[in-house]
Order: C-alpha cells, then structure tokens, then sequence
C-alpha cells in the first residue's frame, strides 16, 4: 500500500494544528502540576510546624499531614487532567469503581487503618510505652497507619497489625508511671515469722528504687502443706521495675543468708499495674 504525498501533507497538517490548538493547555497544565507540588510541599512544611509549635501529639501531627498531603494532591491531580481537557466527571467514576474493587481486595488493610485511627484518637497507648497485647510485651517505639513497631526487650522489632491491635485487650504498664511487683517468698514454719518479715521490710527500705509511697506490703499470703508464703509487694517507678525486682530478690536472700534462714524451694513472681488489690 503506497500513501500519497498529498494525504501525508494532510496528516502533518492535522497534527501540527492539534499540537498548536492544545499546546496552551498541555503548558498551562505543566505550569499548574509544578507550581502545584511546590505549593503543596510548603503547606504540608507550614502545618507540620504549627502542629508542633501547638504542641499536638507527635504521632497524630505525622498522621494529619500525611492525610493532608495525599488529598490536596489528589486535588491537584484532577486539576491537571481538567485542565488537559479530560472529562473529570467519567474519570472521577472510573477512580470511584476501582476503588471500590481495590477495597474490596484490602479488607484486612483497611481494618488496620481504622485501627490505626483508632489508637491514635483514643490513645490507648503512645510512643515510649511498655505494653502486652497480642501475646507479645514490648516497647512503642512507632505508630504507623497500618502497623504498630514495637521492641522486645532482648532488642528484637515485632510489627503487629492495628486493626487485631485495638480489638484486643491491651496492658499498658507506662501509662500510670509506678508499678507494683507481687513476689512470692516460702520460710518453712520453723522460722521466726515477725523476724522475716522485718527483715524484708528492711531489704526493702534500703533498696533506692523502692518507693515509699505508696508503701511496700509484706503479710502471710497462703499456709501451704510445707511452707508459710510471704506476699511481698513494693512498688516502683515504671522504668525501674525490673532492676528493682531483681535487686529486692536478691537483698532478701542475702540478708535471710545472714540471720540463718533458709528459703523453701518456692519463689515466684507476677509482674502487675499499679492497681492495689
């Protein structure tokens, strides 16, 4: 097939009037997308900092800007294909339908960003917080859209879902500041009771991390078939917790070492919020 001279010279003739016809509003809308960008960039800069300046919650300002962010460049997206002449109405259908299929397709992420909403309206937790929740007790240390990180205390990252986080029973052991330790300690009956009990009253008093407010209980929890056990419950601030667990252990040891009396093979411990019971 051989195309005529005149036809290709009608073609180029075409063409070269659409291109001229549309070249305003293929420029103006190049113009439009990035003035547009540069525009948006320094709104999002603006509202970040006045957020902060306003003192609102770190984790909140994040997620506002970032919603900001993503609507005004939608915005500047239908105004650039308005602008190229593309009808916005047909194409603003068209994104609705696929929306609604990829929707459909993501339940499960769009749960997690409800979730994710959720714990950062409500505040059930925050970054900097210990908490136990889905199996697994770890610290905050960011609160993402879709997933919470969290970091174990032997340093390992654990990425659990928001939707399955704010459905579930959350422990939030940083929110009150002070925490109560519940150890069990067994003397045999042959021992002098007021006297363990004094002298873990003093182990306690002398350790700095114990607090004196509110006060630290020793009292006979439950007589066993071998054993007298001795509920002892001193408090401490929340991220002293485990030091001072461990130290009040091991002051009682060695100070019951000292006055001749002997443990019973029985010692236990239950980490608790700070609610007295």
């Amino acid at each position: 097939m051989t195309l005529e001279p005149s036809y290709i010279a009608r073609y180029i003739e075409y063409f070269t009037t659409k291109i001229i016809e549309y070249s305003p509003e293929v420029i103006s809308a190049f113009i439009i997308l990035f003035v547009g960008l540069y525009a948006i960039r320094i709104i999002n800069r603006f509202i970040r900092k006045l957020m902060i300046k306003r003192n609102l919650d770190p984790t909140l300002s994040k997620f506002l800007a970032d919603i900001l962010l993503w609507v005004l460049r939608g915005l500047l997206f239908v105004t650039v294909i308005d602008k190229l002449g593309i009808g916005t109405t047909s194409f603003v259908t068209i994104l609705a339908t696929m929306g609604f299929a990829i929707g459909m397709s993501l339940q499960g992420s769009l749960s997690n960003f409800a979730g994710g909403i959720l714990i950062i309206l409500f505040k059930p937790f925050k970054v900097g917080d210990t908490i136990e929740a889905q199996g697994v007790m770890a610290t905050v240390q960011e609160i993402q859209i879709f997933v919470t990180k969290l970091v174990t205390g032997n340093n390992q990252t654990i990425f659990v879902p928001n939707g399955s986080l704010s459905n579930g029973i959350i422990t939030n052991y940083s929110m009150q500041g002070t925490r109560r330790a519940d150890l069990t300690i067994s003397i045999s009956y042959g021992t002098d009771l007021k006297k363990a009990k004094d002298i873990i009253t003093e182990a306690l008093a002398k350790n700095p991390k114990v607090l004196t407010t509110p006060v630290a209980e020793v009292s006979v929890k439950n007589l066993t078939d071998s054993s007298i056990q001795l509920a002892v419950r001193p408090w401490s601030k929340t991220e002293d917790f485990s030091s001072m667990v461990a130290a009040t252990l091991e002051d009682c040891k060695i100070a019951f070492d000292n006055a001749g009396i002997t443990f019973q093979p029985y010692v236990s411990e239950l980490s608790n919020t700070n609610k007295q019971s």
